[in-house]
């Protein structure tokens, strides 16, 4: 086996805050850790702590090194873009069969993610969740800001919780902006905030000034079978922000299985900025984190 119940955790690492925030928990809790960052995505504060560093798809030198470190279990955590069919294909099929590598692409990006943890755990290595290594970085049920959701953002929510359930077969985007009943807009590959500018452009005036808070509610959920050990929900203090900008209300994420970075910043930040942010049940999760 590649895994060592002696060894360290290691951190395959792409973009945003998370790596770091999950590399801060293991440092202050006296964990034993190795960081392998991928060029081009971990961000500049992540690359100094790196141990080494990678391309994406250099899946020889990035097995090759887990099996150096022999962790005890491994985390995929942060973003990254996806490169396009044929350098997947490419990269895939060095380890693969072509055309089982050819169906796990062609499914989507769910799929591609799961393709990469059953390579990693083919060689013996455990991989696990950062929720499962720093579960304080995960919203709890009872996660509220100061606000709370009036009877349409209520309503909002339920129809949100709905549509991403419905969605969760074609592994689209895990979040949507809904207003009472009407959907404003569902995430795509380009991401939340994107999304959430997509809205706010949808409701400048024919001066380039949004007229008024609109309302509408932001639902960020993890998707109905979707492995949580990668590409789990994850928002921030900018979610909140660009939430504002587009004139909602609030936002709604699911309890349990959405990670909310710097926790305490982002709660201040949504009461600032006057939207409520809370944590709900999702009904096809076995369970929430109190």
């Amino acid at each position: 086996m590649a895994s060592s119940a002696n060894g360290p955790i290691a951190i395959v690492a792409g973009s945003g805050r998370l790596p770091i925030q999950l590399v801060e928990h293991l440092e202050q809790t006296g964990q034993d850790y190795r960081v392998l960052a991928f060029r081009g995505f971990a961000a500049p504060e992540l690359r100094k702590k790196a141990h080494a560093s990678v391309d994406l798809l250099d899946l020889k030198t990035i097995l090759h090194t887990l099996e150096g470190w022999k962790p005890r279990a491994v985390s995929l955590v942060g973003a990254v873009r996806r490169p396009g069919f044929s350098t997947l294909l490419g990269a895939y099929s060095a380890l693969r069969n072509m055309q089982e590598v050819k169906e796990v692409i062609a499914r989507g990006d769910d799929q591609v993610l799961r393709g990469a943890v059953m390579l990693i755990e083919e060689r013996g290595h455990r991989v696990v969740g950062a929720h499962e290594l720093a579960p304080n970085l995960v919203a709890a049920r009872s996660l509220s800001g100061s606000l709370k959701p009036n009877e349409d953002d209520l309503q909002a929510i339920a129809v949100g919780l709905d549509l991403l359930a419905s969605l969760s077969a074609f592994d689209i985007g895990q979040g949507a902006v809904i207003a009472r009943k009407h959907v404003l807009a569902i995430e795509g590959p380009e991401g939340t905030d994107r999304m959430l500018r997509r809205v706010a452009g949808l409701r400048q005036s024919w001066f380039g000034l949004r007229r008024r808070k609109e309302g509408g509610v932001l639902i960020k959920a993890a998707k109905r079978g979707q492995d949580l050990r990668v590409d789990m929900p994850t928002i921030g203090p900018r979610t909140v922000a660009e939430a504002a900008k587009a004139g909602l209300s609030g936002i709604a994420i699911g309890a349990g299985s959405t990670f909310v970075l710097e926790q305490e910043e982002t709660l201040r930040t949504a009461d600032r900025l006057g939207l409520f942010l809370i944590a709900v049940d999702l009904p096809w999760m076995e369970s929430t984190r109190d």
